[in-house]
């Protein structure tokens, strides 16, 4: 067995072995609050269960849709990332594919299938050129989109460059080798030897003459242009001996052309073997690249069909605690970091104000795939990973424009979820994303109270007792800046008539049979409150923390009282009055 075959057996097998240790740490591995609590064999049963109820039903179609629409002709990508990604994609994806195995697995794959098989026939030889040629092409218009007329929020990892280098580095070897293996002479007598059977000296030099006119090849003793007698005299040698097994290099014509190029140094680099040093970095690279595969940014060629046909199917069941537990993981997996994301996020533009990159959605996956996997980050880095998931809007831009096919929104949601639970007490939980947690309320199971209390206590230190009806009303002047009370005071409150309507609609009173024990003053009560210059006991109701901003009282009050931006002010005044006691 030849060391270049004992390289490509080790190198299946560890990529095998890779394969199925990043498959199965999909089950093991933990992000967000819903993977926090669900056991590994629960996680692996319900995706095994779920599986077969997919497969054994009629979305099996649905599957059988998505695999041939957005996995082979990458329909997703062409829609969501346009048509010259979509383009550098399908070149390098499926060049690069045929070139495994056809070429690369030949022995494996080719030689089975076509009995007849010479990688010097065509159209063979010609089709190695061709697809060696597409993969080239599809990284040029990478590069160029990347590099030369990238998004200025784009980031490039390394992980981005050793995806392009290691292609590049596979294809530029391969031509290089292809050419100086037709230049070089050892490899033509090896080639007599191994299979013409010559044994004339004269046929031997009138081939050899042929072949440098023809074929490229570079010979120390005969130069072009050759003699026509002789020249004929190989061309019936070689339409005897080599045509059955080799048509012309011109067909090859990637190898050709760099043959042309590197005529004038062909016979130094043969003699001080050339050859045997472009094979082995070629050999070598291409063995790196497969072994590499399940490590590296390359693994989303396996991640990423499996996210598209699992969320093709995706039901309610599929979305429960140990299916997305799973769900997340194999989602971060598939990120390619193409950036589509990132040019679609809402809240971008604060990313260049406050100067933190992990705002962007690309950067936030390659932050959760560190995360995920116990990787090291600094303090700085940790705190600014924690602002990238509050901030978000949830405004699902980037789950739309994901060419992957990833629920980024749900993913952020599910991770934001983890940190307020885990984290302890996080102001900016009170700003408008608390919107989102209310509306999934049901499907936080009991886990929705509990950081609203502590972050309630942090802020205001004796907490926020209800306030009963009857209880006394106490203004205390003190403590109140002419800024806030223009601030609080910015509408007119004789305009509201106790109409209630404000309290009727609000989704969160709706959630209590009892809301006054929980809430303490209602809307329309805070409302009535402020009317009377009573700003201290309504800064002092839990109503205006568990406020979701949704603005449905503010955009069904027939007086236009601007309900729910007074609430948010009495916010602001509860935690700037805080703020002053601990000063003093």
């Amino acid at each position: 067995m030849s060391p270049f075959t004992i390289l490509l057996y080790s190198s299946l097998l560890i990529c095998i072995v890779g394969l199925g240790y990043r498959i199965g740490s999909w089950f093991v591995l933990k992000v967000g609050a819903c993977g926090q609590t669900v056991s590994v064999p629960r996680r692996i049963s319900a995706f095994v269960k779920g599986l077969f109820r997919v497969v054994f039903s009629l979305k099996a179609l649905k599957l059988l849709q998505t695999f041939v629409i957005d996995i082979v002709f990458q329909r997703r990508i062409f829609v969501k990332a346009g048509f010259f990604r979509w383009l550098a994609h399908v070149l390098i994806f499926y060049g690069f594919l045929l070139l495994l195995f056809m070429h690369a697995l030949d022995n494996i794959i080719t030689q089975r299938l076509f009995p007849d098989y010479y990688s010097t026939l065509n159209p063979f030889l010609f089709l190695r050129s061709f697809l060696g040629l597409l993969v080239l092409t599809g990284l040029a218009i990478a590069v160029g989109r990347r590099f030369l007329s990238k998004h200025q929020r784009v980031k490039t990892t390394l992980m981005d460059k050793y995806a392009i280098f290691i292609v590049a580095l596979i294809i530029f070897s391969g031509v290089f080798l292809e050419g100086l293996t037709m230049t070089a002479h050892s490899e033509f007598e090896r080639m007599l030897e191994d299979y013409a059977g010559l044994y004339d000296e004269e046929e031997i030099k009138a081939l050899e003459g042929f072949w440098v006119e023809n074929f490229a090849l570079v010979s120390p003793t005969i130069h072009a242009p050759v003699n026509a007698e002789f020249l004929s005299l190989g061309a019936e040698v070689n339409e005897t001996n080599c045509m059955s097994c080799h048509v012309s290099n011109k067909w090859g014509f990637l190898g050709y052309g760099t043959a042309q190029l590197i005529r004038p140094f062909a016979v130094w680099l043969d003699q001080n073997g050339g050859v045997t040093l472009f094979r082995y970095i070629h050999f070598i690279s291409c063995f790196l690249g497969l072994a590499m595969l399940p490590f590296t940014k390359m693994f989303h060629m396996v991640s990423v069909p499996i996210i598209m046909l699992v969320n093709a199917v995706r039901t309610d069941e599929i979305s429960a605690p140990e299916n997305l537990a799973t769900l997340n993981i194999m989602e971060i997996d598939a990120c390619t970091h193409c950036g589509v994301c990132t040019q679609s996020c809402s809240a971008a533009m604060m990313s260049e104000v406050v100067g933190n990159e992990y705002i962007l959605p690309s950067e936030k996956m390659q932050a959760l795939k560190k995360l995920m996997r116990k990787r090291k980050i600094n303090q700085k880095e940790w705190d600014a990973v924690r602002q990238g998931v509050y901030v978000c809007t949830s405004c699902e831009r980037c789950t739309v424009a994901c060419p992957s096919g990833i629920r980024l929104k749900d993913l952020w949601e599910n991770v934001r979820e983890d940190l307020i639970q885990s984290h302890g007490p996080e102001s900016s939980m009170l700003s408008p994303f608390s919107f989102v947690r209310g509306m999934h309320r049901d499907t936080l199971s009991g886990m929705y109270e509990k950081p609203v209390r502590e972050t309630l206590n942090a802020v205001c230190r004796n907490g926020h007792p209800g306030i009963k009806d009857d209880a006394p009303l106490v203004f205390d002047k003190g403590g109140q800046s002419e800024r806030t009370q223009k601030l609080i005071y910015a509408s007119d409150f004789a305009a509201c008539f106790d109409c209630r309507n404000c309290t009727l609609i609000c989704p969160v009173v709706a959630s209590y049979e009892k809301p006054e024990e929980t809430l303490g003053m209602l809307p329309h009560q805070i409302m009535c409150s402020l009317g009377l210059n009573l700003i201290e006991p309504a800064s002092q109701s839990p109503m205006i923390w568990y406020c979701l901003t949704c603005y449905q009282c503010q955009e069904h009050c027939p007086q236009n009282v601007p309900v729910c931006d007074l609430l948010y002010s009495l916010k602001n005044y509860a935690v700037n009055k805080e703020r002053k006691l601990e000063e003093t």
